[in-house]
């Protein structure tokens, strides 16, 4: 939703949304949130839609799938196989994620409240940067992998566009409800790395076009 900031900063439900170009296919997927959230918006206003938005930043629990491109599962998963952790760009880049309880509880609070028209941003205001999130990973882990730095051209082809940075203020919807993460990111990676120590063992990717 935010797009391309460059600094290192919390971003409340009013800052701007700074896109890059068509060409750049990435801003296709902010472009589609930014239109739901208009039309809503709009039919809250013109015809008295009871709605709330909550953006939603990084949430992250056991039985996510890494099939998406979800970091920490992804991370967690080659971590407990010894197999490398590929890093996307040079790891600078920055995310903060919220446990899927702490989200829920927060989507709950915002359905319960006269909240009606507003947007919300839902998630933890502790940033960590990519690389240093795989050394967590591979440090509570136990593991010896090692980690492969790959340019995002390689990954994606042309047209990809990472965001540097992406914080949340959360004072908004700390206001409205009283409402706050409460689990740390140990907690989190603990939990993701005892689900997938003991969940099933999923078929390999090349497997997955004749499953039925």
């Amino acid at each position: 939703m935010y797009g391309d900031h460059r600094e290192q900063r919390p971003l409340d439900e009013e800052a701007r949304r700074l896109y890059g170009p068509t060409t750049a296919r990435r801003w296709a997927y902010a472009d589609s949130k930014a239109m739901d959230e208009f039309l809503a918006l709009a039919y809250h206003q013109e015809r008295g839609l009871d709605c709330v938005i909550a953006r939603l930043f990084n949430t992250v629990g056991p039985r996510q799938s890494g099939q998406y491109g979800m970091v920490i599962p992804r991370f967690v998963e080659r971590a407990l196989a010894g197999a490398p952790l590929e890093i996307h760009g040079d790891g600078t880049q920055t995310r903060c994620f919220c446990h899927v309880a702490d989200t829920i509880r927060a989507l709950k609070g915002l359905m319960d409240t006269e909240t009606s028209g507003q947007i919300y941003n839902v998630g933890s205001p502790q940033p960590i940067s990519i690389l240093d999130l795989a050394k967590r990973v591979m440090e509570m882990t136990r593991s010896s992998s090692e980690l492969v730095f790959i340019p995002y051209d390689q990954v994606y082809g042309q047209g990809i566009q990472d965001m540097l940075h992406r914080m949340p203020a959360v004072e908004k919807i700390r206001e409205a409800i009283g409402w706050e993460p409460s689990l740390e990111l140990d907690l989190i990676l603990a939990d993701v790395i005892k689900h997938i120590r003991t969940a099933p063992v999923p078929l390999p990717e090349r497997d997955l076009a004749s499953a039925p």
